[in-house]
């Protein structure tokens, strides 16, 4: 393992650390409910996600583009191998991602594709739009708007992202931004 690939590791286990010991049994069975079982749920609140996130970012200050797009990627995978995805691991991928929205490039929109793909939860497709794809591709320069143009246009092809492609579209940033 290289230095960064331990970082982001680390990163990650003190993230569902932390995110496991901010749970509550009542938020996890509300979170279970709501989304039909799709996803686990440790039922740390929306508020202890976003801090720990904080604190992590604080704690791994070393994280670039690369260790940030991987950390996420950890997160929104499963805990553990035959585990269910776990809904607040998703979600401080999702506040991570929007903490670094500047930092992220057009290449990241086939990562975002899949999350949008995989979410499994409206509750979490939402944030990923408005949140990180948003201020992402409203910070990308004429030429990375550019390419993105052509991956957001393959999205508004495909059914399962067209509603995220149209969403895009309406948001007015994106109508001001030359290229998509």
């Amino acid at each position: 393992m290289t230095a960064a690939t331990d970082m982001v590791a680390a990163a990650a286990e003190f993230i569902d650390r932390t995110l496991q010991n901010e749970g509550a049994w009542y938020r996890a069975d509300d979170v279970g409910s709501r989304l039909g079982g799709a996803l686990a749920s440790y039922g740390s609140s929306v508020g202890a996600v976003r801090g720990t996130v904080r604190d992590a970012l604080r704690k791994f200050k070393a994280l670039d583009h690369d260790g940030t797009v991987m950390l996420a990627s950890a997160l929104w995978g499963q805990p553990k191998p035959g585990a269910r995805p776990v809904f607040e691991r998703r979600l401080a991928a999702i506040v991570l991602l929007q903490t670094k929205a500047r930092m992220l490039r057009h290449s990241d929109l086939t990562r975002l594709e899949g999350f949008l793909r995989s979410a499994l939860a409206q509750e979490l497709v939402e944030p990923i739009i408005a949140d990180v794809l948003v201020p992402m591709l409203a910070a990308l320069g004429e030429r990375e708007r550019q390419r993105a143009g052509v991956v957001l246009a393959r999205w508004r092809e495909d059914p399962q992202l067209q509603a995220a492609a149209d969403a895009l579209e309406k948001n007015l940033t994106l109508k001001n931004a030359p290229g998509l």
